[in-house]
Formats: structure tokens, sequence, C-alpha cells
């Protein structure tokens, strides 16, 4: 689709005046100060919506710990099941094993058998994990 001649003309100046100015590396300025401002600007936005739209609400049943009208009594004591801990780790491991499998399995055709071997043994020792938590009772029902 043909610009306008006097367009046309204006467009290859300034096309010709940006290459010039841009350093190798500008593309890399452009995506950091992308990467800023989508990231600062929302949170400016709801700031602002927040200081314009929201009532001040405050006082000192507002500025308590709870809302609830009872005073905290915090001890230091927390019963917690580790067991959540271990199931995170769980995960991060499976996860990690994603991230190892997906590029050799794009890769197949194109590997040796010594890389065939070497993943094989990655999957076979993860088998292996899997089968001591299963073992251990850690991935069974409860």
């Amino acid at each position: 689709m043909p610009i306008f001649p006097p367009c046309q003309r204006w467009v290859s100046q300034a096309l010709q005046k940006a290459k010039m100015n841009l350093g190798p590396y500008s593309f890399l300025a452009l995506f950091a100060l992308a990467a800023v401002v989508f990231a600062i600007a929302p949170l400016a936005l709801a700031w602002l919506w927040a200081r314009k739209f929201s009532s001040q609400k405050t006082g000192p049943s507002k500025n308590a710990n709870y809302e609830c009208g009872l005073e905290s009594h915090a001890t230091g004591w927390v019963q917690f099941q580790s067991a959540y801990y271990l199931y995170g780790i769980v995960f991060l491991v499976f996860d990690v094993e994603t991230i190892f499998l997906l590029p050799f399995a794009a890769a197949f055709k194109g590997l040796s058998m010594g890389a065939c071997a070497a993943m094989l043994v990655f999957v076979l020792l993860l088998v292996e994990g899997l089968v001591w938590l299963c073992v251990k009772g850690v991935v069974a029902r409860r």
C-alpha cells in the first residue's frame, strides 16, 4: 500500500534520523523502560484511585491489629504441620524435572545415546525418589 508522496519523504527522513541516533543497545533501554512503566503504572493508578475514592477510616479500632473486638494475646508456640513443607519441596522437584525434560523432548531425535542414557538416569533417580516418598507415606491419602 503506497504512502502519500509527501508523507513518504517525511517518514523516510524520520527513519534515517532514528537509525543514526540509536545505539546498538537502545532496544535494551527501551525494554527496561517498558518494564518499569508496566510495573509501576498499575501501582500508581491504584494508589491514586484509593486516595480519590476511598474514605479515610482512622481511629483506634481501625488501627488495632485485629478488628474483631478482642485484644490479641499472641504466644510463641504455633502448631504447624511440617508435611506442608515436604509437599512444597516435592512440587519443586517435579517442577524442575519438567524444566529439564521439555528441552530434552524437543531435541530428542538429534541427541546421542550418551545424552539419552544421562536423561534415563535422571528420570530413574526421580522415580526412585517418588517410590521412596510412597514407601514413607508422604504422598498417601490421609
